[in-house]
């Protein structure tokens, strides 16, 4: 495992290669230090403790660990202790391989054959930062043999203040089932439609919107600072988490997931995929957003 700072104006960044994943981002300023993500606890922190880790080579869960693709059947084996269902990938769980570094800029990559899924391929990550902004980046490659439905995306933690608001403009809303899968396309509930900003709810909260605008902030105004999240047009769905002491006894309600992503959760299963991308052996996907500070 390595871990890599960098910097600019009053914002700072750290990366673990364990996982590829952040482990904090701040703003200095005015004798303060406001973290603009979750920071993890530990340097060593794993994924589920990290302020934001990849998506790859898709996000979520799949119903039964199955699917069907071009004529054939395709399964999923559990990736975790404690979830029944192949999760998030495998890039979370990955040691990622340190490449290209500058004083604003990190790189990294690793590569996936066999394992829990048919998936082979290689991915990529970029993370840049400036004054006022951090950019990331994933490219994924099918180094495979066969066509397979791929997809991206990030599960970042942001800081719950109890003046947070969050304000992400969306077209649908997905219901929840057992197995923390998604049940059913339906019309946006009122205490989570976000086309204006307002509070989180004090409840349990794990849903899809569907074709969110790709626009985002989050606010604090107990510190002057809101977040804007810039997402590529391939970033057009999310997952909003929200935890409970039901599924977390030591929740603090100190942090929610605003989680991009280029396609539905359990999109092999549904009609067009869900938005995933058929990729044939050699060809790639890629996309990324921006994080930019406000303050005022």
């Amino acid at each position: 495992m390595t871990l890599v700072d960098i910097g600019s104006g009053s914002l700072s960044l750290r990366v673990s290669t364990h996982g590829g994943s952040i482990l904090g981002l701040w703003k200095q300023g005015d004798g303060r230090r406001v973290p603009l993500l979750r920071p993890a606890p530990r340097v060593d922190a794993g994924a589920p403790e990290a302020s934001c880790f990849p998506l790859v080579p898709f996000g979520n869960r799949v119903r039964g660990n199955r699917f069907v693709f071009d004529r054939a059947v395709f399964t999923l084996s559990p990736n975790t202790e404690w979830d029944p269902h192949y999760l998030h990938g495998d890039g979370w769980l990955a040691d990622w391989r340190l490449g290209g570094q500058t004083d604003r800029s990190i790189e990294m990559s690793f590569e996936h054959r066999g394992g829990h899924t048919p998936y082979e391929y290689l991915a990529s990550q970029c993370f840049t930062i400036d004054d006022d902004s951090l950019t990331i980046a994933m490219t994924v490659e099918n180094r495979g043999r066969q066509r397979l439905p791929f997809g991206l995306g990030w599960h970042p933690y942001f800081p719950l203040t109890p003046q947070t608001t969050l304000e992400a403009c969306a077209e649908a809303f997905w219901t929840e089932v057992e197995g923390w899968l998604p049940g059913e396309r339906t019309s946006i509930p009122a205490d989570l439609d976000f086309s204006r900003a307002i509070g989180l709810p004090h409840r349990w909260v794990n849903n899809g919107f569907e074709n969110w605008n790709g626009h985002a902030r989050i606010s604090w105004p107990e510190h002057g600072i809101s977040l804007r999240m810039e997402a590529d047009p391939i970033l057009r769905h999310a997952i909003l988490f929200l935890s409970d002491t039901t599924f977390d006894p030591g929740f603090k309600r100190d942090y929610f997931c605003f989680e991009p992503m280029s396609h539905l959760a359990n999109g092999h299963n549904l009609p067009g995929l869900g938005g995933l991308t058929v990729l044939a052996p050699g060809e790639s996907l890629m996309g990324g957003f921006r994080l930019r500070v406000e303050t005022g």
